[in-house]
């Protein structure tokens, strides 16, 4: 057996199965009982778009350092999957070991004798072992599950409580799955004799006060705490989750126990702009609303967006990007929402947007933006993406909100009673943002038209130019006192010349990218956006540095884009774009070889 060293708690295990094989419950058994030995995992699902028959793909990149993105390299293959079986060898790195059904070829062109091969007669223990029916291929995966245990020195009572956790509402299936993880822990101790240098070992204070979700469900939570009760949305991968999760929250805490009375309202619409427009009604109304969608689900909803932002109707939109344009790929990650979003609409329209890196700050952002809907009085668009959304990441507890709601600029009867007159659209603060009333306001002046065409600041319908003109600059003086409150961008300086801003998930590949440049002996400087629009900060970040790369995984940039839009002139020329678009969520590699390369041509230049 290997020592302790490098290829102890440093490695990827990537499980190749197809989709609807019952793959996905044996993955997050094993990352959950890798999660147990205290050892950091950073669990990546790669799927299909269909129900069944495609290839899928789990990795569980396990690191000492806690390293939250994906990995390029294989160090540890189980091959289940005839159709994918000659990438997948090609892809284990040298040294690296691969578990796989004995009858797939291991000769001809996919010899490799830098690598360990673990043949298991999978199919012949499960004909064997388990009798006939969709149970037996479910459990197959269980035996490679107690292959690898084995293999790697995972103890089986962290695989049983994990089990346990996985099966919980089903207790009787614990036994029934432990039984196929003996078996296949007792065929690799009989047959598979130790050859490769992994293993793994116990660790001690890397993810005792951690927890395990994924972030539809924290920014579902978000809702709940934020004082939501209305979704209304139509199902699209990847944001259905999202408000599965509110939904069942609201049943589990929503539910007067007394009388049984709903406190909350589901509609299910007929597609996604009727759900935006529910929405609006919703809030209109003096509710707390929200939808969930993804990029074609948001094209539908342009033109409520529009009527929203220049109605003035708060609204919140959750996006979990996914691979577009088009359908795309409809289970795969990237950021190509973000120009979209923040100008979503016909004319002139921005958007507050919100852009969680974690699933602490989808909990969060997913609170703060229906205070922000709120106060602004306009819809708030928080993005997050597939990779976040959807796949399960360590997380410290999400902590119960402090403080209360902040409804903004809302007259009652007690306040329109002090008040000689009032105009909805009239800014009285000089911060763009005017004052409202709600339905059922009991004072003979609270009603108002509330308009999507042209309006003076009574709310009275209007066609005069300057009119219509005064109000759009209004609307701007509103963005512009935005950029204080949307939640601050994170820098991380130390008076380097180069420095990378990043947003999202990329923030994940940016920390380790960070290490393997100053491995390399190229410190750089750190500005993570987290919202639009861009605070002062992120302009004075980009003064004090030479030369910014701004990483993101969309193909053109938009990020980018935006802020050449909105940046001085004398700033622009300080940018330069990094971009990861095939889907599979960014690595650090992706990053940190096109910023060394840019940065040894500026070197050779300035030379």
């Amino acid at each position: 057996m290997a020592s302790q060293g490098r290829h102890t708690n440093d490695l990827t295990i990537r499980v190749a199965t197809v989709n609807g094989s019952g793959s996905q419950s044996s993955n997050l058994v094993l990352a959950n009982a890798i999660f147990r030995l205290g050892i950091p995992v950073a669990p990546k699902n790669v799927f299909p778009s269909n129900i069944e028959g495609l290839p899928t793909w789990f990795d569980v990149r396990l690191s000492p350092e806690g390293y939250q993105c994906r990995s390029r390299e294989v160090d540890v293959l189980v091959g289940l999957n005839a159709a994918t079986w000659d990438s997948d060898v090609a892809g284990v790195k040298p040294g690296g070991a691969i578990v796989h059904e004995s009858a797939f070829p291991v000769f001809g062109p996919l010899k490799r004798d830098d690598v360990t091969f673990y043949p298991v007669p999978f199919n012949e223990l499960a004909k064997k072992h388990f009798e006939q029916g969709s149970l037996r291929k479910y459990l197959v995966n269980m035996v490679y599950v107690g292959v690898l245990a084995h293999l790697l020195d995972i103890p089986l009572d962290a695989i049983e409580t994990a089990v346990r956790g996985q099966f919980k509402t089903k207790p009787k299936a614990v036994e029934t799955n432990m039984s196929a993880v003996r078996l296949g822990a007792d065929y690799a101790r009989e047959n598979l004799p130790k050859r490769d240098p992994y293993r793994l070992a116990p660790m001690e204070g890397l993810t005792e006060k951690l927890i395990f979700m994924d972030g539809n469900r924290a920014a579902a939570l978000g809702c709940l705490m934020g004082g939501c009760t209305v979704a209304a949305w139509y199902p699209i991968t990847p944001s259905s989750s999202l408000c599965e999760s509110f939904i069942s929250l609201c049943e589990r805490h929503r539910i007067d126990p007394a009388t049984g009375e709903k406190k909350f309202a589901i509609v299910q619409a007929e597609d996604e702009l009727a759900a935006l427009g529910m929405v609006f009604g919703a809030t209109w109304a003096g509710a707390r609303a929200m939808t969930s969608t993804s990029g074609p689900g948001l094209s539908l909803m342009a033109e409520f967006a529009g009527l929203g932002y220049y109605a003035e109707l708060p609204g919140v939109i959750f996006d979990v990007q996914r691979a577009g344009p088009s359908t795309g790929l409809p289970t795969r990650t990237m950021q190509g929402d973000v120009a979209f979003a923040y100008t979503l609409s016909h004319g002139d329209t921005r958007h507050i947007v919100l852009l969680p890196a974690t699933v602490e700050e989808a909990y969060e952002f997913g609170m703060h933006a229906f205070d922000l809907a709120d106060r602004f009085q306009t819809p708030v668009f928080v993005l997050s993406d597939l990779d976040l959304g959807m796949n399960i990441w360590m997380t410290p507890p999400l902590k119960y909100p402090e403080k209360g709601f902040d409804r903004g600029k809302v007259l009652g009867a007690k306040e329109l009673a002090l008040l000689e007159s009032w105009g909805r659209y009239r800014d009285v603060d000089h911060d763009g943002i005017p004052y409202r009333t709600l339905p059922g306001t009991e004072h003979e002046d609270a009603g108002f038209f509330t308009r999507g065409t042209g309006h003076d600041e009574e709310a009275l319908y209007s066609e005069q130019p300057e009119t219509f003109k005064n109000n759009l600059d209004r609307l701007v003086r509103k963005h512009a006192t935005a950029r204080a409150a949307v939640p601050a961008p994170i820098a991380d300086e130390s008076g380097k010349a180069v420095a990378i801003l990043a947003y999202g998930t990329t923030h994940h590949a940016v920390v380790e990218a960070r290490e393997q440049l100053r491995a390399q002996g190229l410190e750089v400087d750190y500005l993570r956006v987290r919202g639009l629009p861009f605070a002062p900060a992120v302009g004075d970040f980009i003064e004090r540095h030479e030369r910014v790369y701004v990483v993101e995984q969309n193909r053109d940039g938009q990020l980018y884009g935006l802020l050449r839009n909105e940046l001085p002139a004398d700033l622009i020329g300080r940018l330069h774009s990094i971009r990861h678009y095939n889907g599979v969520p960014i690595d650090a590699a992706a990053i940190s070889e096109p910023l060394r390369d840019e940065e040894r041509l500026s070197t050779a230049v300035t030379a």
